[in-house]
């Protein structure tokens, strides 16, 4: 007899008697070996992460952002993303379900706490594109509460030598045989979900999958940037634009006319792609994100959500204002047109 058949007896089969007594309660025999059975072919399936193909994870395990920055190098264009400021779930899997491959979560600048970075890392996740985080420092806790939300890539700030780099590989890498240095700690219990993996799974394949981005954004960094590239783990370097400027003595927003500025990007990028590693660039629109990406870049965003609202708000504001304006103007010679009508029809009547 097969192991899940029903028995024509109503009495169990002896390969069930270790059963917990509390499986008989209520339950006549029937039912028993029924429930019994229907567990048992639970039990022999495999795992749920080799039977769901997940938007996120492709069959051979790849997150789509690494994915996505696999086909940039390959020039089949660049990996693209958008910068997310506001917290809240929805906001979060509304801007995860535009089509780009990655939504970051900006916990250094936006307003974003622990509670709501954990709620939209799921909500990126569930909508198909994959969860970026970037923490306000290098602390080695704010880089495990990251990871253990499941995030597929985390972003560090302000990374200037060598040894800072190494030290942020180590927090992010469990202990393994090829990375002995590690220190993470084995308790991430809510990131499997994110990668549609078993926690095991998960375990044993976070060190290759979760992607270690550092940002290079500060005069300091620049004169390290070609050992910080070589760091082995470090999987992008992240131009911060605003911040290298200021650290150069200048307007932070002027730095893409300045000639410094620029000579530092160039360097990162070639730092970048001479040590292996992908290069990315800070961008609020298609027009600087395409520059970039002609440019050499593979990771780029067009847009952030504080951007996007406050520039259509202000656009539309605008043009109501100019548009009631038109109004009055169109009113005014209305009234003009009816007083001289008016005037007209007196003077007639006066001729008269």
């Amino acid at each position: 007899m097969a192991p899940c058949s029903e028995p024509k007896s109503t009495q169990p089969s002896a390969q069930y008697s270790h059963m917990p007594r509390w499986f008989t309660i209520s339950i006549n025999r029937s039912r028993q070996v029924k429930l019994i059975c229907f567990l048992l072919r639970l039990m022999n399936k495999p795992a749920m992460s080799s039977q769901i193909s997940s938007p996120v994870v492709n069959a051979s395990g790849k997150t789509r952002l690494r994915e996505s920055l696999e086909r940039a190098k390959r020039g089949e264009g660049p990996s693209v993303g958008q910068w997310l400021e506001f917290p809240g779930y929805t906001l979060a899997r509304t801007i995860g379900s535009l089509g780009q491959d990655w939504v970051l979560i900006d916990c250094e600048h936006g307003n974003i706490d622990d509670n709501d970075m954990y709620l939209q890392v799921g909500a990126i996740a569930s909508s198909g594109c994959s969860p970026i985080v970037r923490i306000p420092s290098s602390e080695s806790w704010m880089m495990k509460r990251v990871l253990d939300a499941g995030a597929h890539a985390i972003m560090v700030p302000m990374c200037e030598t060598k040894e800072q780099a190494e030290a942020i590989v180590r927090a992010c890498k469990y202990p393994s045989n090829n990375w002995t240095q590690g220190i993470r700690g084995a308790g991430a219990m809510f990131a499997s979900a994110n990668f549609n993996q078993t926690g095991r799974e998960y375990l044993l394949s976070a060190n290759d999958n979760v992607m270690i981005c550092v940002q290079i954004e500060s005069r300091k960094a620049v004169e390290n940037v070609e050992e910080i590239a070589k760091v082995d783990g470090i999987d992008m370097l992240f131009i911060g634009p605003n911040d290298l400027a200021s650290s150069m003595g200048y307007v932070a927003f002027d730095h893409a006319s300045i000639a410094e500025v620029q000579e530092a990007s160039a360097r990162i990028l070639k730092a970048s792609l001479d040590a292996g590693k992908y290069a990315g660039h800070f961008a609020l629109s298609a027009d600087i994100a395409a520059t970039r990406y002609a440019q050499g870049f593979h990771f780029v965003n067009c847009g952030a959500d504080i951007v996007a609202v406050t520039a259509w708000m202000s656009n539309e504001m605008a043009s109501l204002k100019s548009l009631v304006q038109n109004l009055k103007k169109a009113g005014q010679a209305r009234d003009g047109i009816d007083d001289r009508n008016d005037d007209e029809v007196r003077l007639a009547d006066n001729y008269n």
